[in-house]
């Protein structure tokens, strides 16, 4: 027996396990690209409006800190510049999930000593969860190939393989970051903020003018993507630094496995004091305890985010000197005329959309409590399982109304700091922050009705999310259907600020989610422990 003995057991119990998960990523990843492709044909028919379109996004920061820079005019050129900034990300972010739940998280849960314990190599799992995602990142790529083969051959797998690259990539950020860290949340929570950190150096990048620091795009995978310029002389040696990089995280990451012990983590775990505090002393402290680490890292970024995104907002306004459809499509996004209003509603909605990704991961601590073996113990006592669910989630729903809070705030001093008006934008930023709130408790009770009737399936939460966020991104840009935009719970709130707040709406959904969460905590009230 060797290091990888049982490598394809493993992977095909892999592939059986994530026969849901991976489609639910890559089918609505491949098919939005497509979409697009139809959209761009209708919104810009003409060379010469492409022309336009390509002069306004020289001249306008905000823009290509959102979208990139546009290389080529084409229908395929277009289409690369609108999903080339934000779906590798996507991609990433599906890998990076992956490969965390086959080896930290299965880990963590046991049922990798378990399988150790059998004729399997020391690197087999790691081997198996990577050839996982980089099989479904591979597979995602192909699928964009097939589909923009009528836009070109050369430059429907330069853009299939900047997404599938750039999911390799995270796949072995993951794999390094599962060797660091004791929990499946931890090495989560870095792989994810070393994503972000990706999406803002790429924006950085973009945004900078002639004789700013282009250069910081070159630092970022995602910077990549974009820099290997599919329908425009394509950049084929980019490839390089995907490959080098993935391979290169990929050795650090066997290395590190075989020096450290089962169910421990690189990074030293410091020792708790000898007694608990006053705020351990309930389940409320103790669902605090366990999330107030994510949370932090999440504020961080919201804060960081936030003041970035408010600070290119004003470059807005110069679109309505530039290209009309760009600016019709801010408009769709944001719900007015007013092209400001409308930059700020669509930014706060994004703030809101990543929020529901926080609230998802959150919920999901319960049930790596519950397959860790930890729930069980706290729920031998006197603790109920709902009284126990209820603190985390209360934890979870405190913790997203903090983040939308801190956003807005950020996003108000950004932009307020840019024209002036810090005092007058902050509070009005806020309000509009807190407005997603609804949209995200639904999003929530949706992870905990999975999570109390079909555990098993807890996973799909996440796709919940990015279906979430995918529609709130391109559905209105796509022009689809009014249901189709309607299965986000974010369309059917008011675009603040640019718009008045309705009750009727947040009111409505509040209380939906009330009802899935109720329904959720009675199903695993009823439900067998594990």
């Amino acid at each position: 027996m060797n290091d990888l003995t049982g490598t394809g057991t493993l992977l095909r119990l892999a592939l059986r396990r994530d026969r849901v998960m991976i489609p639910a990523w890559v089918l609505p990843l491949g098919l939005l690209v497509i979409a697009t492709r139809t959209t761009i044909s209708g919104l810009y028919p003409t060379g010469a409006g492409r022309a336009a379109l390509a002069a306004s996004m020289a001249t306008n920061g905000s823009l290509r800190a959102l979208y990139g820079p546009v290389y080529d005019t084409g229908i395929g050129g277009l289409t690369a510049w609108r999903m080339g900034s934000t779906g590798p990300a996507l991609a990433g972010l599906m890998a990076l999930l992956l490969v965390v739940r086959h080896t930290r998280e299965e880990e963590e849960a046991g049922r990798l000593e378990l399988v150790g314990a059998g004729a399997v190599g020391r690197r087999a799992p790691l081997a198996a969860s990577l050839i996982t995602g980089f099989g479904a990142s591979l597979v995602l790529a192909v699928f964009i190939t097939l589909g923009l083969l009528a836009q070109g051959a050369a430059g429907a797998l330069a853009l299939g393989l900047a997404f599938g690259g750039a999911g390799c990539v995270f796949a072995a950020v993951a794999a390094v970051t599962a060797q660091l860290t004791e929990t499946a949340r931890a090495a989560r929570g870095i792989a994810g903020a070393l994503l972000g950190v990706g999406y803002l150096l790429r924006a950085t990048g973009d945004a900078a003018g002639p004789g700013g620091p282009g250069w910081v795009g070159w630092l970022s995978p995602l910077g990549w993507a974009e820099r290997l310029r599919p329908y425009a002389d394509e950049r084929w040696w980019v490839l390089a630094l995907f490959a080098g990089s993935a391979l290169i995280l990929v050795a650090t990451a066997h290395a590190l496995v075989a020096r450290r012990d089962l169910d421990a983590g690189l990074l030293p775990s410091r020792p708790g004091p000898q007694g608990a505090g006053r705020r351990l002393a309930g389940v409320y402290g103790l669902a605090w305890r366990l999330q107030r680490g994510a949370l932090y890292g999440w504020a961080f970024g919201y804060a960081a985010a936030g003041l970035v995104l408010g600070a290119i907002t004003k470059g807005a306004a110069d679109l309505g000197n530039g290209n009309r459809t760009v600016a019709d499509e801010i408009n769709n996004l944001g719900g007015t005329h007013n092209l400001v209003d409308s930059f700020l509603a669509a930014m706060i909605s994004f703030l809101g959309m990543l929020a529901a990704v926080y609230v998802v991961q959150a919920v999901l601590r319960l049930r790596g409590e519950e397959s860790g073996g930890r729930a069980e113990p706290v729920l031998a006592t006197a603790v109920g399982r709902i009284r126990w669910a209820a603190a985390h989630l209360v934890v979870a729903t405190a913790g997203s109304a903090a983040l939308l809070t801190v956003g807005g705030i950020a996003l108000g001093i950004g932009y307020g700091a840019t024209v002036g008006d810090v005092s007058g934008q902050l509070p009005r930023m806020a309000g509009a922050g807190l407005v997603q709130l609804p949209a995200v408790l639904f999003v929530a009770a949706s992870a905990v009705l999975i999570f109390g009737a079909a555990p098993r399936m807890a996973m799909a939460s996440w796709s919940v999310a990015s279906v979430t966020l995918a529609i709130g991104l391109y559905g209105p840009l796509l022009k689809l259907s009014q249901w189709a935009l309607d299965l986000s719970a974010f369309a059917h709130l008011p675009k603040v600020p640019s718009a008045p707040v309705t009750a009727a709406p947040l009111v409505w959904l509040t209380a939906l989610a009330a009802v899935l969460t109720a329904a959720g905590l009675v199903a695993f009230r009823r439900r067998d422990l594990g």
